[in-house]
């Protein structure tokens, strides 16, 4: 049993395919083919699976792990989520301005101010584009768009994210904005 300190979802099995013991899965990688490359796969019940063999089809691939021999194996894994630990994914791969949205995760969103908007707590795309989870401390959770008009700047380092609170739906006036920042010239309309 395997117990994982950072874990990253990295696909979800769908159903049986045939009767040898392949499943159906949703990748969530660049590359679909390419799940078996980061080493063992986990469930959180603890669970380990080995790749065998990968195909890619139309939506999905088809996985065979090893020790899932028959299509009543297979369909027992239907709806699981697999993991691995985040130090597996390759960072050296990455340019400058790219990152894992696991590392999102714990980053504080402040605006240009420095006041605070809270924790992102999760990445999650809906169909319509990735949203943030912003949660604070005795506040309900957020949710705001990841786009580059709501999420100015990323910096990993130093743990924040610079975001334009109007853009991200924080505040419905920009005179609301003037609560969390210096007074600014209004203009007339």
């Amino acid at each position: 049993m395997t117990k994982l300190e950072n874990p990253v979802l990295m696909a979800t099995i769908g159903g049986a395919q045939g009767l040898r013991g392949e499943v159906r899965a949703k990748a969530y990688t660049a590359d679909p083919s390419a799940l078996g490359d980061y080493g063992h796969l986990h469930s959180m019940d603890g669970r380990s699976f080995e790749v065998l063999e990968i195909r890619e089809t139309k939506n999905v691939v088809v996985v065979r792990f090893r020790g899932v021999n028959d299509r009543n194996a297979a369909e027992a894994l239907n709806g699981l989520e697999l993991y691995i630990e985040r130090d597996n994914l390759p960072d050296e791969e990455l340019e400058d301005d790219e990152f894992y949205y696991a590392d999102l995760e714990g980053l504080e969103a402040r605006d240009d101010k420095g006041a605070s908007y809270g924790t992102v707590t999760g990445v999650f795309d809906f169909g319509a584009g990735d949203l943030l989870e912003l949660k604070g401390p005795g506040k309900r959770p957020v949710l705001i768009p990841f786009s580059e008009a709501s999420v100015l700047e990323i910096d990993l380092e130093a743990g924040t994210l610079l975001i334009d609170p109007l853009a991200a739906g924080l505040v419905d006036d920009p005179q609301e904005l003037s609560k969390f920042t210096a007074d600014k010239p209004k203009k007339k309309k």
